[in-house]
């Protein structure tokens, strides 16, 4: 890799190709895919129906630009607009290219409030992406490190924490929106209650505030439902989306609704890539997918059954913490850094990731069946206990 920028410490493995949950190497060896791309490959690989729609809109259209319109956006926004009971979407490439569009929403929504330095309240432990923006709306400061002077703006709370967001909106009359995920998958798979979300959408009518809601990695059925935030019953004014909207071709999408709705005008805000037919038909395909072969209910099943044989085989077991998450968005916390599981993991044929140093972190294919599930807990089980030396 002498020519390939060294911004990752990659792992001495290269894929050739793929089926359903398995990957191959080079040397033919398979492994279960338990990491999705990081929650991207939400159909897994080579999925038929991806494959053939793929194809097809290769050999038609791959690429135009926005200056036209584009009937394959046009579809998906309406599909999105359905499935979120929001009323407009803006595409892009990327999750922090979906929440760049909502700062700079939300920077725009102020100022039309006459508020001349609008602020957004942001979570300790997030994760928003690694642009400047949402780098400085990111509470991590080991990614934040070197890239001073960060972006103004954003105002920190503990995660959470209703209380927190009480005591600013008495003592901060520059908050336009709260950004926030409602499942922290960097942060290390911490979960937000739905009474917290919902009390957050109480407080954001109250001061006309913007709710905006970062799905990028819970949303598109992994705990569920279409949308993590919806367990909770609410509508955002704000939602991003991308990783599993394209399962594997990259495409994000900033979603407005009510107060957020109408403040992007043209010349506002832009993509060159974003909204191409190539990626939108890739999502179209995955949320007819996801729908007709009930990938909701079974992301549900499969993650409790996981959870649930996770903490069976781990139970007594000094140095875990705790088996948490929704759906098939699962963490392992431990007592210890454990980042040496992954190459563990990887060696004995399993794809597997640690975040915020302590939690093993999984994050499979909503296709995954129930004897896979199976395997990924009996092979997890194996490398922690090895691990902790039980």
């Amino acid at each position: 890799m002498p020519h390939l920028m060294n911004t990752y410490g990659r792992l001495p493995v290269a894929f050739t190709h793929g089926q359903g949950c398995r990957l191959f190497d080079e040397q033919g060896k398979s492994y279960l895919d338990a990491l999705a791309g990081i929650a991207v490959s939400t159909l897994g690989h080579n999925h038929p129906r991806l494959v053939k729609a793929l194809g097809g809109q290769v050999a038609r259209l791959i690429h135009v630009s926005n200056l036209y319109r584009i009937g394959e956006a046009e579809a998906l926004a309406d599909r999105l607009a359905v499935l979120s009971a929001m009323d407009q979407v803006f595409f892009c490439n990327s999750g922090c290219e979906a929440n760049e569009a909502a700062i700079k929403l939300a920077r725009l929504y102020g100022h039309q409030q006459g508020i001349d330095l609008p602020a957004v309240i942001v979570m300790e432990q997030a994760f928003h992406g690694r642009t400047l923006a949402t780098l400085s709306a990111t509470g991590n400061r080991k990614v934040q490190a070197g890239f001073e002077p960060l972006v103004a703006g954003f105002v920190r709370v503990p995660f959470d924490d209703i209380a927190a967001i009480e005591q600013l909106a008495t003592r901060n009359p520059n908050v336009v929106a709260v950004l926030f995920e409602p499942i922290q998958g960097e942060g290390g798979i911490n979960l937000a209650h739905n009474d917290f979300m919902r009390l957050l959408r109480q407080i954001c009518d109250r001061k006309n505030w913007l709710l905006m809601v970062d799905e990028v990695q819970c949303g598109i059925g992994r705990t569920g439902v279409w949308f993590a935030h919806q367990h909770a019953g609410i509508v955002p004014d704000v939602m991003t989306l991308a990783k599993g909207l394209g399962s594997g071709v990259p495409i994000g999408a900033c979603l407005a609704a009510a107060r957020a709705a109408g403040v992007f005008k043209p010349g506002n805000h832009g993509s060159t890539f974003g909204g191409n037919p190539l990626a939108c038909v890739a999502a179209l395909t995955t949320l007819e997918v996801i729908e007709a072969d009930g990938l909701l209910a079974h992301a549900k099943k499969l993650g409790e059954a996981i959870r649930t044989g996770l903490r069976s085989g781990l139970s007594g077991v000094s140095g875990v913490v705790e088996v948490r998450g929704d759906g098939l968005m699962i963490g392992v916390e431990l007592d210890r850094p454990c980042a040496d599981l992954v190459r563990r993991g990887l060696d004995a044929g399993l794809l597997i990731n640690v975040t915020a140093d302590k939690v093993v972190r999984l994050l499979p294919p909503l296709i995954m069946s129930d004897a896979e599930g199976a395997e990924l807990i009996a092979g997890l089980v194996r490398l922690i206990k090895e691990f902790l030396g039980a």
